[in-house]
Parts: C-alpha cells; structure tokens; sequence
C-alpha cells in the first residue's frame, strides 16, 4: 500500500513553477544589487563590466551630503507625501463613504463620472493644475505641490469597495441607537475599512515620494526641491557622477524599505481583502 502523501507527489510537478519565480525574482532584484554595488565603486569603476567594486569607496556616501543638501531635500520629499497622503486619504474616505452607503439622487452616474478620470493621463492634467497653481499664486510653494494631489478617483474606488462590503446592518442597528451619518462614519465605516486606508496610505506615499515631473514644474527654489529634483544635480555639464547618484538613490529608499518592512503584512492583508470584496 502506497503511503505517498498527495503533497508529496505535487512537489515535482511544483519545481519549473519555483524554478520560474527564482529567476523572475533574480531579474527584478538584479537593479537594485547593482545599483548598490555601484555606489561603492569610484567614477572611473562605473563603466566597467564588473559588478563588485575593486575598492569599496565608503567616502561615496559622505560626498553625497558635500555635494548637494541631501538632507533638506529629503526632508522636503517625506513632508509632500505625508501630507499629500493624509489628505488624500482623508477626501477618498469621504467620497467613498458617500458612494458606498449614502444614498442619493444620481450617485451612481457622478460615480462613473468620477471614476472617468482616471482615464486621462497625468500629462493631460499638467497644463490645466499649473495654470490653477498661477491663478492662485501657488507656484514654487509646498502648498502648490499637495493640493492637486489631494484627491484620487483611485483612492475613492479602492475605498468604496471596502465599505461595501461591510454589512448595511451595521448602519440601520447605529442609527437605531440615535448615531448621526458623522458618526457611523467615524466610528464604525472607518475603523473596519483599515485593511483598505493603509493600503492606499501605502501607495500613495510611495507614488507621491518619488514624484518628479510635477515638483520640477513647480519648485523654483532650490531649497524647496524634492529629493528626485535634487538628483539632477549630479547630472552636469562636466559630466554625470553615476556613482554619488546610486549612493543618493540607495539613500532615498531606506524609508521605502523601512515602511514596507513595518506593514507589509497590512498591506497584504489589504490587497486580499480588497480583493474578495471586490
């Protein structure tokens, strides 16, 4: 008699899938290895074929914050994001508390209607914010960078799924109990839609951190630039110093790392939860 379990008896057929994910995590974590080996190595070294460096240059780090005034620029790129992520947040739970368990006359049309946006490309978008920005007199300022950021036809979607998933009976026993629309709101649609607001708090500060058109567009003072901003200054008419720009980048993603290493498992939980709901 047979004692081969069936998981046993799977695993062969299993091996080209893990053999095909080995090689697909080989080819996407390869940039990045190297973009780190590359920030060791001297000017002279970058256009070499080999990946590790013939002498490790630590200096390279130190002559990053020499160069250009990395630190202000960081500081400038974390504060945009955060704020551009609270807020964006904060509308996309809005709306889509409205979408989900509001009910009101053409909701569903002005939700399609809003949902269209997001068909249209950034670059479309770019002419008509920058002349808002004018009118306003919020070129070259933070506030002129966040605002057109602040709200997402995305945020509003992703968000509404989660809410509708939630159970209507929910509202009918609150507002049985007296509870106003505010309060279901904040104190029971919210807190249970928290899988869904740390996903989306999670993209979108790391789509907002690494933003580079829009900032170079509207920021005027050098002491205003973001980060992806600052990094032009490596980029000379004396040439481009490739190894003190990979020593910059492998610095601009130590807080991306150190976030998704803190709440990876929320955003997972997000991603799959969004997921059956949806």
């Amino acid at each position: 008699m047979s004692t081969t379990s069936p998981e046993t008896s799977a695993r062969p057929q299993r091996l080209p899938i893990h053999l095909l994910l080995t090689l697909l995590s080989i080819a996407m974590i390869a940039p990045f290895v190297w973009m780190v080996l590359t920030s060791f190595k001297s000017l002279a070294e970058v256009a070499g074929e080999n990946w590790l460096p013939g002498e490790w240059h630590w200096r390279n780090y130190l002559q990053v914050f020499k160069t250009i005034p990395f630190t202000r620029f960081m500081w400038n790129s974390l504060l945009i994001a955060a704020w551009v992520t609270f807020l964006q947040v904060l509308t996309s739970s809005l709306a889509a508390y409205s979408f989900a368990r509001l009910r009101w006359r053409l909701r569903d049309r002005v939700f399609f209607l809003y949902l269209g946006t997001m068909m249209l490309p950034g670059l479309v978008m770019l002419i008509p914010n920058y002349q808002l920005m004018v009118r306003f007199g919020l070129v070259d300022s933070f506030f002129g960078l966040v605002m057109p950021a602040a709200f997402s036809a995305f945020g509003t979607f992703l968000l509404r799924q989660f809410m509708m998933g939630i159970p209507s009976a929910l509202d009918e026993a609150a507002e049985i109990d007296g509870a106003s629309k505010w309060q279901i709101f904040w104190l029971i649609i919210l807190p249970l839609s928290r899988p869904g607001l740390l996903t989306l708090s999670i993209f979108t500060f790391m789509g907002n951190y690494h933003s580079f058109f829009w900032p170079l567009v509207m920021i005027k003072s050098v002491e205003k630039y973001t980060l992806p901003v600052g990094l032009l200054f490596f980029d000379s008419s004396h040439g481009q110093a490739t190894n003190l720009l990979m020593a910059a980048v492998t610095m601009s993603v130590v807080p991306l790392i150190i976030i998704f290493a803190f709440l990876q498992k929320q955003l997972i939980s997000g991603i799959q939860t969004g997921a059956v709901k949806g």
